[in-house]
């Protein structure tokens, strides 16, 4: 298929729990929620994983599900006859332009357990957050943008294939020092709590939590790159914090409160969905997520 070079799904392997009709999900699945951050109308979560729950109908959810067949990062989705337009033009659509020179990169990575990665155009350098596969249409289209500057790490379980892109841009990585042993070679190693500010707009803000390394990156006081540790949830309709894999749940609280403090109108996270409100809206939103964990996790 254009563009794809992951493997399509195995039609032996499909799961019982999608409905009748061209697009499945097999087996293989390792419920990443990529699928379902693409083409929401067409796939849910079903227990362990994935599964179509309505086959696309329209050309909008057609081409949707065909951008979570290509972000796939495990080439769980398949579709028993494929549509060479809908493909292609799917594959043309990754890097996908969110806002301004913000992109979703698409094409997952299995090495992040499907995490999401994003670039951002600048002109004081670009920079990566976290890392796609690394993929020859992905190489030539941050070559046309003008190289990879920075490559910033939210965490440990995120690195992808961080390392092929650096080398590739003579990138310089950027870790915290508690998580840099996934990245013991990385070329800024960022001590403490405390928020650094970065040249051209960025803030690199700390948040530990889901591991003792976690950082987040707010760009220009509109966009916070949360990487694990804080995403939107599409049933609560609402912020939430990580649920799986936390280090330490108290600090985990402690470092969103630390967010308040940011205006930001953006998250843009490594796992769930990303969402786009009014700076004061966000705060908000912010606090009632802080309401909810207190009377989880009470802080002394």
């Amino acid at each position: 298929m254009v563009g794809y070079d992951s493997g399509m799904a195995d039609r032996a392997k499909r799961l019982s729990t999608n409905v009748d009709g061209n697009f499945f999900v097999d087996s293989t699945c390792i419920n990443c929620d990529t699928c379902r951050q693409l083409a929401p109308t067409s796939f849910v979560e079903n227990g362990d994983s994935s599964s179509v729950f309505c086959q696309p109908e329209s050309e909008t959810e057609r081409y949707q599900a065909y951008q979570a067949l290509l972000a796939c990062p495990v080439g769980s989705i398949g579709a028993i006859v494929p549509d060479k337009g809908y493909m292609r033009a799917a594959t043309d659509s990754f890097p996908m332009l969110l806002e301004h020179n913000v992109y979703y990169n698409g094409f997952n990575s299995e090495k992040s357990y499907g995490a999401n990665s994003y670039f951002i155009r600048h002109p004081g350098g670009n920079w990566l957050i976290d890392s796609p596969r690394y993929m020859k249409r992905l190489e030539d289209f941050f070559e046309r943008m003008g190289g990879i500057s920075h490559i910033f790490l939210t965490h440990e379980d995120d690195i992808g294939d961080a390392p092929r892109y650096a080398k590739r841009f003579g990138a310089k990585r950027i870790i915290h020092r508690a998580d840099a042993d996934a990245q013991p070679d990385a070329e800024w190693i960022v001590d403490g709590l405390d928020p650094v500010a970065a040249a051209g707009g960025f803030t690199i803000v700390p948040v530990p939590g889901h591991t003792d390394g976690s950082m987040a990156l707010l760009f220009n006081h509109r966009y916070l790159f949360t990487g694990d540790h804080m995403s939107w949830d599409r049933e609560i309709n609402g912020l939430r914090l990580a649920t799986v894999y936390v280090w330490d749940e108290e600090t985990l609280r402690r470092s969103a409160a630390k967010l308040v403090e940011f205006p930001f109108e953006w998250v843009l996270p490594g796992h769930g969905d990303r969402i786009h409100l009014p700076s004061a809206r966000m705060k908000e939103e912010l606090r009632l997520l802080l309401a909810r964990r207190a009377e989880k996790v009470p802080i002394p």
